[in-house]
């Protein structure tokens, strides 16, 4: 397998108006990442409202982005979960969807106990049958493991060949996880929504794994960058940012809307909790957008419809 790198946009998951799973906006949605240039994909995550979604969900979900990916681009299997039985399963159902690797959360619930952590990644690893990604999340939703013992965590098991760092400060931790893993692992993506990216990559890392609604940008942002046109891709940053920033608040809800907004998406349902928009804060969100426009011309925004 070749070593995964670029743009991983992670999908979040459509539903529609009375809460079930939307499959015809999931499908939409994958067709939009790959027309983007994604690098490959990622599902389920965290951006995909992932704690809301039932056993059956994420692995109907994950045959359907298989069976649609087809081979195009390579994808990362969400396969976080409370035990490694758990972890295990979800791992195979990707593995069985033509998954690359599995994506799998050090478990918050075990904090900071590294022997603890290296204990269920040695009962998952031995189980599992394609390499995993270890995502490093912030607490409350992970471990925010030290880089060093992230890196540590990583070198314990063969089979973990690349990290997803996202705690504060994420430039400084991906340096210190790459110092302290050596040739132990293929290298490290940055996450926390495309916020620190030109430091992650300034610092070294495989790419980013945004959330979805600007893979455009993101594309363009890391191909400039490993073009060498470093001023393109902080150029790319600069226009980025105010939008990140009110994503960094609404979450699924901002991600939803832009997707909507972009005509990807024909629903913006949101089961997981969070802030919710007003009408002022959508104001604002579309003001943003249409600022942007020309930046995202081959997929043109939509003219706004009434509420």
């Amino acid at each position: 397998m070749n070593p995964l790198s670029g743009t991983f946009p992670v999908l979040c998951t459509p539903f529609n108006a009375d809460g079930s799973v939307n499959t015809d906006d999931f499908l939409r949605l994958v067709e939009f990442v790959i027309d983007c240039g994604a690098d490959g994909c990622v599902f389920p995550g965290v951006a995909s409202e992932v704690d809301t979604l039932t056993g059956d969900e994420r692995a109907e979900l994950t045959g359907l982005l298989g069976r649609a990916l087809n081979g195009r681009i390579p994808f990362i299997c969400g396969a976080s979960a409370a035990t490694p039985a758990e972890v295990v399963a979800f791992a195979r159902a990707g593995h069985a969807a033509g998954a690359s690797a599995a994506m799998v959360m050090a478990p918050g619930a075990l904090g900071r106990d590294l022997a603890a952590q290296k204990a269920f990644f040695a009962e998952v690893c031995a189980q599992t049958p394609i390499p995993i990604l270890l995502q490093n999340a912030p607490v409350p939703i992970g471990a925010g493991l030290a880089p060093e013992d992230t890196a540590a965590l990583a070198a314990s098991q063969q089979a973990i060949r690349y990290v997803k760092e996202e705690t504060m400060p994420c430039g400084q931790n991906l340096t210190r996880i790459l110092a302290a893993a050596g040739d132990s692992i293929e290298g490290v993506f940055g996450g926390a929504g495309g916020r620190y990216i030109t430091d992650e990559l300034a610092r070294g890392s495989l790419g980013t794994m945004p959330a979805a609604e600007f893979t455009d940008l993101h594309v363009r942002l890391v191909n400039a960058w490993r073009a060498g046109d470093i001023a393109e891709a902080r150029r790319l940053f600069m226009v980025s940012m105010p939008l990140l920033s009110f994503q960094a608040i609404f979450r699924m809800h901002m991600t939803k809307a832009t997707l909507q907004r972009r005509g990807v998406l024909t629903t913006t349902f949101v089961r997981g909790a969070g802030p919710k928009m007003d009408d002022g804060d959508r104001r604002e969100l579309h003001a943003l957008l249409d600022l942007i426009a020309p930046e995202l011309s081959q997929f043109d925004l939509q003219p706004l419809a009434a509420n």
